[in-house]
């Protein structure tokens, strides 16, 4: 019987996830045995090639709608029912486990509430029942000997008390907004939940320091994403179009993203128009997906016909997309909730096709981008040092050359993907 890790994951496939597929892709190729467990079902319409790569078939749990603004027993009187045939079937198979999950869920819901006179927080029922649905899957799966979520708070939530449940381990991989939102696990729940981990990865130097406050003797390990499998193979067979870059006169800008404010677009939108105040002749395109709050301000400055937005690209277009540019811009800021980026998987891709970069110096993006080496940093909110930036490289050649080359040997030398994969299964391998 070869052991096998159970994957346990929010949402799949996702189009802003390809760093999970391309990780389930590469433990999958060097030997490990996965079986992925999902809480909800994916994005619709476009999707990564590398996902029908994958061997292990999504396992769904039930599906269920959002308690939140629903009184509790409505949300219970509706979707309870999918749940009672797992919860006896666990009840019967690990009593003093499930009784254990339950309590902690209880107790979490009750520190977690508003107030003291408030109600206790609903969402943990729900993850409850959810661990629940996954206990059960794994009660004939001896084989499956150990739980690993992605992203510190749902996902883990229901892992942890799956593995409370029927006596496995677990542990969990931070990434960005679940890490620093307290919101997202309050009263404690993160050190709770890192106390019980067998280990916890992350994927920046910055995560892991903030990490280590609430670890205790739990081991937390810092295993950065690295370039992204399909990106990879694309630049492999595609090397003798590297260096297809813009109009000289023209400085063409590419960013990518989701339109929240930690990606800083509003900074990089006043940016464009500082610089075609300027007199500078400017196309930028940020792609991910449109949005109107965005367009509202790029329409607000006159700027409509200097910078588009673009929704979800294949990888394909995006590497297209940086060869065609002069430079790449994510002017990151840590919002006021806390949320930030680690280190955006899209700046490695950008690097890696030597596209010079401006970025800011947010979070774990130095560990990456070095100033003036392979790329430039501005402080966040610096709209005129984007723009600044954006000029040295648009009319200094030699500079831009130097940040390329310096780009791609960066993440050829420390974000090598087939490389960093091994440091991961060998954790798996450990408890599995």
């Amino acid at each position: 019987m070869r052991e096998h890790v159970a994957y346990v994951i929010k949402g799949y496939p996702r189009l802003s996830e390809l760093f999970i597929a391309s990780e389930i892709h590469r433990l999958e190729r060097a030997g490990l045995r996965l079986r992925l467990f999902v809480i909800k079902s994916g994005d619709d319409g476009l999707r990564h090639p590398i996902v029908d790569r994958i061997h292990a078939a999504p396992e769904y749990l039930p599906q269920t709608a959002s308690v939140s603004g629903t009184p509790l027993h409505r949300w219970l009187r509706t979707h309870l029912p999918l749940f009672l045939p797992a919860l006896r079937r666990t009840l019967i198979r690990w009593p003093r486990g499930v009784v254990r999950a339950a309590l902690a869920a209880f107790a979490q819901a009750v520190r977690a509430r508003d107030g003291v006179w408030s109600a206790p927080r609903k969402v943990y029922a729900k993850e409850f029942l959810q661990a629940v649905a996954l206990a059960d899957r794994l009660r004939d799966s001896p084989e499956v000997r150990h739980l690993h979520a992605h992203f510190c708070h749902g996902a883990a939530t229901v892992a942890w008390l799956a593995a409370m449940m029927s006596a496995r381990t677990f542990s969990f991989t931070a990434h960005a907004k679940d890490l620093y939102t307290p919101s997202l696990n309050p009263a404690g729940l993160l050190p709770r939940k890192l106390a019980a981990a067998r280990f916890a990865v992350t994927c920046t130097e910055a995560n892991r320091t903030f990490l280590q406050q609430f670890a205790g003797n739990t081991p937390v390990f810092r295993v950065y994403h690295g370039l992204n499998a399909e990106f990879a193979n694309l630049m492999k067979r595609e090397l003798t179009s590297i260096d297809r870059r813009a109009p000289p006169h023209v400085l063409r800008v590419v960013a990518v993203g989701r339109h929240v404010r930690k990606k800083g677009f509003d900074v990089l939108v006043a940016a464009c128009a500082d610089l075609v105040g300027r007199g500078v002749a400017l196309e930028a395109s940020i792609i991910g997906e449109m949005d109107d709050q965005t367009d509202a301000m790029i329409r607000s400055r006159g700027l409509d016909r200097r910078v588009a937005l673009h929704g979800p690209m294949s990888q394909n277009d995006l590497l297209r997309a940086y060869r065609t540019a002069t430079a790449f811009c994510l002017p990151c800021r840590v919002s006021d909730d806390g949320d930030r980026d680690g280190i955006p998987n899209v700046l490695v891709e950008a690097m890696a096709s030597g596209l010079p970069v401006v970025t800011t110096n947010v979070s774990g993006i130095p560990e990456l981008v070095e100033h003036g080496v392979n790329g430039l940093l501005v402080a966040p909110g610096d709209v005129r040092g984007v723009a600044d930036a954006l000029l040295r490289i648009h009319r200094d050649a030699g500079l831009a050359a130097r940040l390329a080359v310096g780009a791609r040997s960066v993440v050829a030398e420390r974000f090598d993907g087939d490389r960093l994969i091994g440091e991961l299964f060998t954790l798996f391998r450990r408890v599995a």
